[in-house]
């Protein structure tokens, strides 16, 4: 039986939840902090900045924090969000399912989304919705910053001893959904940073 995209969530929520802190130790956490500030110099100052996925708050909302940025972070691993505590307590975080963020926040409520290292857990046939909720909930003028894989590819794997979901589009799939959404692409490229190559966009709310 095909597995719902709750389920599947559930199943990375859980992962998370055991291998967190494994997962951290071994991370490079500096290794995109030139895209983090490419990023910060579209947003206005003190913008209000929405952390798709923001796992341990290392390093995405931490750099916007003391960039001087408002922050919330959203995450399905209470493990994740445990360790987020510990190193934004200035954010301002909850426990949420990305696929339910039109349903919490008011439209044009944000100047600027990251969701990164994050998209790939999500079922590919929702990347496109994803990004329509986030069009939704940016201000006119607001900005997105997204990264996934560099083909097109779905499954399970083991990932730190766990069970871990990975979707992807090719990157010219994930492109047009990007502009279906309604946003205009201010840059777009595969980048290797610490030794992994993801595909990046930056897009405009229009």
């Amino acid at each position: 039986m095909k597995m719902s995209e709750y389920e599947i969530m559930n199943i990375v929520a859980n992962s998370y939840n055991v291998m967190a802190e494994n997962y951290e130790d071994w991370r490079i956490t500096d290794k995109f902090n030139d895209l983090l500030q490419k990023f910060v110099e579209y947003l206005p100052e003190k913008g209000k900045i929405l952390d798709a996925g923001v796992g341990s708050g290392v390093p995405s909302s931490r750099y916007f924090l003391d960039a001087g940025m408002q922050v919330i972070g959203i995450d399905i691993s209470d493990t994740m969000l445990k360790l987020a505590k510990k190193n934004v307590p200035e954010a301002e975080l909850r426990k949420m399912n990305i696929l339910d963020v039109d349903t919490v926040f008011p439209e044009k409520y944000f100047d600027g989304i990251i969701s990164v290292f994050t998209l790939f857990h999500i079922p590919r046939r929702f990347h496109g919705e994803v990004f329509k909720k986030f069009t939704r909930i940016l201000k006119s003028g607001g900005t997105l910053l997204i990264n996934s894989g560099t083909s097109g590819s779905e499954g399970f794997s083991n990932f730190f001893g766990s069970p871990m979901f990975w979707s992807n589009h090719s990157p010219k799939k994930t492109l047009k959904l990007v502009q279906d959404a309604g946003l205009q692409i201010l840059f777009e490229g595969a980048l290797i940073r610490g030794g992994e190559q993801q595909y990046w966009i930056y897009a405009r709310k229009i």
